[in-house]
């Protein structure tokens, strides 16, 4: 998996999650193992403690349909953001498309309106990390675990509830380790076969192509809702959408 890098915009969500990280310290203790998410807030859901219906799920990366060979996964990475989150839900609402939004844990604390606004929609919640650091691999378990389970709870706080189902890696930077820890609080690790590279800004219509050429190698498409100015994606999916339809590809959900 392609790391991606230069993301100038997460400098500030890296220095939002500095605060977060001080805070979990002080108000909760993060296990390092399964099942052991701490009371760093009062308001924390039921479903985001201990036992609360957690059902373990496969610990090997994700990469195929619910729908079967001829399905596509839409994922949306990073957000929710307040600009570009609203208008990507109004073009996946145009074509019937139901996506996984990878979340960032500080966006969703800072917009859990959009987070609400997702799940109404009948999208799916990914866990994507506190501050999308793309060196988690090369960190302690330690802070694997508080970046994974502050971003959890975050989520299932900002949704009123509802758990993220699935965990992507920043950049996939997975480890066995955090693969193991999100598949024992039932969020399957997430991984993408096709990157639009929309990140780039190329122009919507080499984002278009991108996907077109590439959607053979697998069914989960990678798009991002975040980080900077995402006009070009949301006229991607406005174009590419409708073409996997032609295609007849139908889209479904990531394995669980």
């Amino acid at each position: 998996m392609a790391r991606h890098s230069g993301r100038g915009w997460y400098g500030k969500v890296a220095a939002a999650a500095v605060g977060v990280t001080v805070l979990a310290a002080g108000a909760s203790v993060w296990a390092t193992q399964a099942g052991a998410v701490g009371t760093g807030s009062a308001r924390a859901s039921s479903s985001a403690e201990p036992g609360a219906d957690i059902k373990p799920v496969d610990v090997t990366i994700a990469h195929a349909s619910d729908k079967g060979a001829r399905g596509v996964n839409i994922t949306i990475d990073d957000g929710p953001d307040p600009e570009w989150t609203p208008q990507v839900l109004d073009v996946l609402r145009e074509y019937g498309v139901k996506a996984t939004f990878c979340m960032v844990g500080t966006q969703a604390q800072a917009h859990p309106d959009l987070v609400k606004q997702v799940v109404a929609a009948g999208h799916r919640l990914c866990d994507h990390s506190v501050s999308h650091d793309t060196t988690m691999d090369k960190k302690s378990e330690a802070y694997q675990s508080q970046q994974i389970l502050d971003a959890e709870r975050m989520i299932t706080e900002a949704s009123g509830g509802v758990r993220p189902m699935y965990y992507r890696a920043p950049g996939g930077a997975f480890t066995p380790y955090s693969r193991k820890l999100a598949a024992s609080r039932g969020m399957r690790p997430l991984g993408w076969n096709v990157d639009s590279k929309d990140f780039e800004r190329p122009g919507a219509d080499t984002i278009v192509a991108t996907v077109e050429r590439e959607v053979t190698n697998g069914p989960t498409i990678l798009f991002h809702d975040a980080g900077g100015d995402r006009s070009q994606t949301v006229e991607a999916l406005r174009q590419v959408l409708p073409w996997l339809k032609e295609q007849g590809y139908s889209f479904g959900f990531p394995v669980r």
